[in-house]
C-alpha cells in the first residue's frame, strides 16, 4: 500500500478538502502514474451531492485523468515509464462476460468498477483523480497521442467518449441532419464529432448567448428551444438528435422534429425520470435510446480520431485551491466548457 493525497467530499453536498488515503500496491499488470490533469465532470457533482442515491463518503471524485507513468509491474506490455496515459470512467471489469469480450467493459454484466466512489473486486473503495497519483491495471489505461495537449485531452476521457460513442454507432453520413440539445461540456464536443463525420448540425440551446459559440465550433445553425416558431420550422427533418442535458426537462418537443425512423439519444442522465409519449413514438416509428461512455478500445479510437482531426474540448484550467470554486460555478452552469484541474498548480501542503 502507498499513501496518496487527494481532495475528498466528507459528506453529501460538502466542499472537497485535503484527504489522505491508501492506494493498492503495484500488481504484476499494474501501472502507477502521477496525475498531471483531471477534468471536472458533471458526474463528479452528482456524486458529491449524491443525486443518484448510491454514493458514500469520503469521496474523492475525478474520472478524466491524464497521468505520467512512474512505475510498471513485471507483466506490463502496453506502457513504459514516462508515457502519458489516460484513465477514464472504469478501472476494472470481469473481462469474461459477453460485453467485456466485445470490448464493452463499461457494460460488464457483473458490474464494471468505477474509477471513484465504488468498491473494487476486493471490496476496497476506489478514489478518483482529484489526487496526486493512481494505480490501475494496464488494460484500463489508454495512450494519449502526442498531438493531443494533455490538459485538453482530460475531458475526452468522459465527455469525449460519452458523445463520440453514440454518434459513432449512429453511422452518420454526409448530409444527415443531426440535432445537439444543450451546449455544455457534452454538447460542444458532440458538435465537433458530428461535423467531423460530415453531418448538418443544428444546436438547440436555452442560452441565446451560446449561439455564436455553437457556430464557431462548426454548427450550421442554432435554435433557441423556447422559441416555438423556431422549433416548428424544423419539424420532421432530423435523422438523429443527441440530448446532452443533465437537468430535468421535457424531451417531447424533440420527438416532433424527427423523421420517420429517427432516433433520440438521451445521454444527459437527469436525476429525475423523464416522461415520453408512446403515441408520439408510434407516429413516426421513432427510436429512443441512451448510452454511457465506451469501452477501452473505443476510447483509444476516439483519442486517435481527435488527434487526427484536431478536435479538442474548450477548457478552463484551475489550480487545486480553486476546485470548490469550480464546482460551485459548475452548479450554476458557469463554465465554457469544461474545467480541468492542473494537479501541479498551487501545491498545498498536507499534514
Amino acid at each position: 500500500m502507498a499513501f496518496s493525497h487527494g481532495y475528498a467530499a466528507l459528506a453529501r453536498n460538502a466542499c472537497v478538502e485535503p484527504f489522505e488515503f491508501e492506494r493498492r500496491s503495484l500488481g504484476p499488470n499494474d501501472i502507477a502514474a502521477s496525475i498531471l490533469f483531471c477534468g471536472i465532470c458533471h458526474s463528479d457533482l452528482h456524486a458529491i451531492d449524491n443525486d443518484w442515491g448510491f454514493h458514500s463518503y469520503p469521496l474523492v471524485p475525478g474520472h478524466e485523468i491524464i497521468a505520467r507513468v512512474t512505475a510498471v509491474g513485471p507483466g506490463v506490455e502496453k506502457f513504459s515509464i514516462g508515457d502519458v496515459v489516460g484513465i477514464g470512467t472504469v478501472i476494472d471489469s470481469c473481462r469474461t462476460c459477453e460485453p467485456c469480450s466485445h470490448g464493452e467493459e463499461i457494460y460488464c454484466e457483473t458490474g464494471a468498477t468505477p474509477t471513484f466512489g465504488g468498491a473494487d473486486r476486493l471490496g476496497t473503495m476506489t478514489y478518483g483523480g482529484f489526487s496526486n497519483d493512481y494505480v490501475v491495471d494496464e488494460h484500463f489505461a489508454v495512450m494519449i497521442p502526442p498531438l493531443l495537449d494533455p490538459a485538453h485531452a482530460a475531458p475526452l476521457l468522459c465527455a469525449g467518449i460519452t458523445t463520440y460513442s453514440p454518434l459513432r454507432r449512429a453511422n452518420l453520413q454526409s448530409g444527415h441532419k443531426v440535432g445537439i440539445v444543450g451546449m455544455g461540456g457534452l454538447g460542444h464536443l458532440a458538435v465537433k464529432w458530428a461535423k467531423a463525420w460530415g453531418a448538418q448540425v443544428v444546436v438547440f440551446t436555452t442560452t441565446a448567448a451560446k449561439a455564436a459559440d455553437a457556430l464557431r465550433f462548426g454548427a450550421d445553425s442554432t435554435v433557441v428551444s423556447s422559441d416555438l416558431e423556431q422549433m416548428a420550422s424544423h419539424g420532421g427533418s432530423f435523422h438523429y438528435i443527441l440530448d446532452t442535458v443533465s437537468a430535468p426537462h421535457d424531451p417531447t418537443p424533440y420527438l416532433g422534429l424527427l423523421k420517420l425512423d429517427g432516433t433520440l439519444c438521451m445521454i444527459g442522465m437527469p436525476a429525475e425520470p423523464l416522461s415520453i409519449s408512446s403515441m408520439m413514438l408510434a407516429w413516426r416509428r421513432l427510436i429512443v435510446t441512451s448510452s454511457m461512455t465506451g469501452g477501452i478500445a473505443e476510447t483509444q479510437e476516439m483519442l486517435d480520431f481527435a488527434a487526427t482531426h484536431g478536435i479538442k474540448p474548450e477548457i478552463e484550467r484551475v489550480g487545486r485551491s480553486q476546485i470548490n470554486e469550480a464546482l460551485d460555478r459548475l452548479r450554476r452552469n458557469d463554465v465554457r466548457y469544461r474545467f480541468v484541474i492542473d494537479m501541479g498548480a498551487d501545491l498545498v501542503e498536507h499534514p
